[in-house]
């Protein structure tokens, strides 16, 4: 089975025709939060491109991305811009104006994973398990929020990603405290039940789940300094489950992207909490493709290098 698999695997490669997607723009950057890890994300795969002779130009979008494709032909975009403006179906509506084909989700699934909050309401609704949450317009929700939740809690805005604007609560004062920080973002913010357990993160490629992804680290919780900065994050891949846990999550991973509509890739953060329940946190339909980051990890594990990986994206352009 194995063999048959590197056989196909290399058959795929030797088959591979970088013609067939004519000019490719790389969109990275952006003007939201997530900017330098973005720019970080799309040189790695704008040099992935090159090194398999796809015809890619890099474009570094500061503000409109009309103004930012203005006077350059290209048949398709590699779109590497996390957060908003790119990962929550504005760039995709843009595009598909301009008939340019682009990687990954479209306008709905785009728009709608950038809100976790109300990727947790879709996640509800169709019945799988996500933490208990609290909406905070204001400090006048505070107290209504500590007697449904209680502490420890994390309060997050909800459209930023790479944890930005996050912060733990553990008392009434760092509740209020971390509400002013997620409040600066200017979108909806909740506080969330804390969860105690161990958090895995699975990557989706093309409705196939990659081999999963235990991670560790010392900071209170998986922040942005240790996603892209530290030194001290574990990953563990192999995972550690036995081979059942694994199957379920993968296949519960895929299943959280069918329900709201995520197509192409996307990773999906869950935890398995000291109870054994697995609880949804949340969705990355543009994960992050910097040399810390976790859809590269799994891929490797699974045999498929970072220049297939980025090809593979790519044909999802084409569909």
């Amino acid at each position: 089975m194995v063999g048959e698999r590197d056989t196909e695997t290399k058959n795929r490669v030797s088959l591979q025709n970088p013609e067939k997607f004519g000019r490719v723009a790389v969109l990275m950057g952006g003007s939201a939060a997530e900017r330098p890890v973005s720019l970080r994300s799309g040189t790695a795969v704008y040099d992935a491109l090159i090194r398999k002779g796809v015809d890619a130009v890099a474009i570094d979008v500061t503000d409109s991305p009309i103004e930012a494709l203005a006077g350059i032909k290209v048949d398709r975009v590699f779109n590497i811009i996390h957060g908003r403006g790119g990962e929550d179906g504005v760039l995709q509506g843009v595009l598909q104006v301009m008939g340019i084909p682009y990687t990954g989700s479209g306008v709905m699934a785009s728009a709608l994973t950038m809100d976790k909050l109300r990727t947790k309401l879709c996640w509800q609704g169709y019945g799988l398990t996500t933490p208990e949450w609290c909406l905070l317009q204001d400090e006048n929700d505070i107290d209504g929020c500590i007697e449904k939740l209680g502490f420890p809690v994390i309060v997050k805005p909800a459209q930023e990603g790479s944890s930005i604007g996050m912060s733990k609560a553990n008392s009434r004062d760092e509740l209020q405290k971390a509400l002013q920080v997620a409040l600066a973002y200017r979108c909806d913010v909740y506080a969330e039940s804390w969860v105690r357990g161990k958090e895995y993160t699975v990557a989706v490629l093309n409705d196939e789940a990659l081999p999963v992804i235990r991670l560790e680290s010392p900071n209170a919780f998986y922040d942005y300094e240790a996603k892209y900065n530290a030194t001290t994050t574990q990953y563990h891949c192999p995972c550690g489950l036995d081979k059942d846990q694994e199957l379920f999550i993968r296949n519960l991973a895929v299943t959280a992207s069918k329900v709201v509509g995520a197509k192409g890739w996307a990773r999906v953060d869950v935890f398995i909490d000291d109870s054994g329940q697995y609880q949804l946190i949340e969705i990355n339909t543009v994960p992050g493709m910097t040399d810390h980051s976790l859809v590269p990890m799994a891929a490797k594990q699974a045999g498929i290098d970072f220049e297939e990986l980025v090809w593979r994206v790519l044909e999802t352009s084409l569909e």
